[in-house]
């Protein structure tokens, strides 16, 4: 099982930002009013903690997790995000998201194969959380769908970056 130590410093950060970027990718396809995006932010959160709190977690999620959890962590990945968040135009935000998950997918494919599998499915399933969080196309948290079209769009383009 792989832990930090098995990856260089750049492959670290690259998946520490990786599950904030799953949500991220998810925010920035359908961005919703400030309920909605309150709501994804507390499910990427949510995502973490539960991955921390699951016995049966991969260990390299486990790590990953613990390592998020750190100021240092914390602060590492953030400014892996905002580089996305700031780099070019805002319409370009998501595939900038999904081209930094399909490098995370593969430095763990070629550096830790045994834990690609769950460590993929671990990012996919936080983009799902997010998606459903926050309700789209309604008014103050009222009506509207769980997941839009174009929410559920990019959960297939996240699967397909990350093979799952």
């Amino acid at each position: 099982m792989a832990t930090k130590t098995n990856f260089t410093p750049e492959e670290w950060k690259k998946l520490l930002e990786a599950p904030l970027l799953a949500g991220f990718a998810i925010s920035a396809a359908d961005p919703g009013g400030f309920f909605s995006v309150m709501q994804e932010g507390l499910a990427s959160a949510k995502a973490l903690a539960q991955a921390k709190m699951d016995k049966t977690a991969d260990e390299l999620i486990k790590a990953v997790t613990e390592d998020l959890l750190t100021p240092e962590g914390r602060s590492s990945a953030r400014e892996g995000v905002r580089a996305v968040a700031t780099k070019g135009d805002f319409a370009g935000i998501k595939d900038r998201a999904l081209a930094e998950l399909k490098q995370a997918a593969s430095i763990v494919d070629a550096k830790a194969p045994g834990d690609a599998t769950a460590f993929k499915g671990w990012l996919a399933h936080t983009a799902q959380l997010v998606a459903e969080a926050g309700k789209e196309g309604g008014f103050l948290g009222f009506g509207g769908v769980a997941v839009s079209d174009k929410e559920k769009a990019t959960l297939a383009e996240i699967h397909k970056v990350l093979g799952v």
